[in-house]
């Protein structure tokens, strides 16, 4: 087992992507830095504003991992000190539960010397998390499509996505159970055939880095987008203002409450300065893929 310190670096993420529900994933360079050292006792420290309300204890979700990863194994993982720094908001719809569950994954992988593959964390992730589309991109960095039942899981993973994006973050966060309870128990066969053909295109259109066609395809999702617009102030009008600066899409980031906006690649500082004088509510952040997932040093 290790015992020296050392840290892990995971980026933000963004899922969906519209259609690719619970599949489709993008990290972005917003990243939380844990510092891993050896101690009497578990303990998280937070060096950033907004994380007050966050467990620092064994109750913490980066310990929590750790430890039941541990278990899983038949093994204790060396008791540790955790610092955190973070760019990632909390309840934002930037994957800050999967950021926390991916470092777990990696510090374990560390501390217990597990060697676990790619697709061992991915996988492992997954099931913590319920769903492939964050997890994957906060591991393996870039753009991730995955398919995931619980059983199997196939990953197909884009390094580097040439694009960039706007991400625009209301002031109040949103709990995920509390959106996914906005959506339908059932669709129509025929919105459902109509969403998976938007969802199929887009994924082919990123795996070419053709983000002008998903940009397109992204605003034509029926699985979630109808049901949690409404959260949103000023949706639609955000989405035409997006249009007329040339953006190639707008989405909701995960389930919300953050939009993500899709920009040609270089395109995306002029774009955040242009919706943070028209929309104040918001606070707009440039973004662009992080090419690196989950990073020990």
């Amino acid at each position: 087992m290790v015992e020296s310190s050392f840290s892990v670096v995971v980026p933000a993420s963004t899922a969906n992507l519209g259609p690719g529900f619970d599949s489709i994933g993008l990290a972005l360079n917003l990243y939380m830095t844990v510092d891993v050292s050896p101690s009497e006792v578990w303990g998280v420290t937070y060096k950033d504003d907004g994380f007050e309300d966050l467990p620092t204890g064994e109750d913490n979700l980066i310990v929590k991992t750790i430890t039941d990863i541990a278990r899983r194994q038949g093994r204790i993982a060396p008791v540790s000190r955790l610092i955190i720094q973070s760019d990632i908001p909390l309840g934002k719809g930037l994957g800050s539960s999967a950021t926390a569950i991916a470092a777990g994954i990696e510090i374990a992988n560390q501390l217990l010397q597990l060697d676990l593959s790619a697709k061992e964390r991915v996988f492992l992730g997954s099931k913590y998390e319920g769903h492939a589309d964050n997890i994957s991109a906060a591991l393996l960095g870039g753009a991730t499509i995955s398919y995931f039942d619980g059983v199997e899981m196939d990953v197909v993973h884009i390094q580097e996505p040439k694009m960039g994006a706007v991400i625009l973050v209301p002031p109040e966060a949103l709990l995920t159970e509390a959106s996914r309870g906005l959506l339908p128990g059932q669709l129509s066969h025929a919105e459902a055939t109509r969403s998976s053909a938007a969802g199929n295109v887009l994924s082919a259109a990123i795996a070419r880095d053709d983000w002008e066609m998903a940009g397109r395809m992204m605003e034509k999702d029926v699985f979630h987008e109808p049901y949690r617009k409404k959260l949103f102030a000023e949706f639609d009008r955000i989405r035409e203002i997006c249009h007329e600066y040339d953006a190639y899409g707008m989405t909701i980031s995960g389930a919300g409450p953050s939009l993500f906006v899709v920009v040609k690649q270089g395109n995306e500082c002029e774009l955040a300065k242009r919706l943070a004088v028209v929309f104040p509510y918001y606070e707009c952040i440039a973004v662009k893929p992080s090419i690196a997932g989950a990073v020990i040093n």
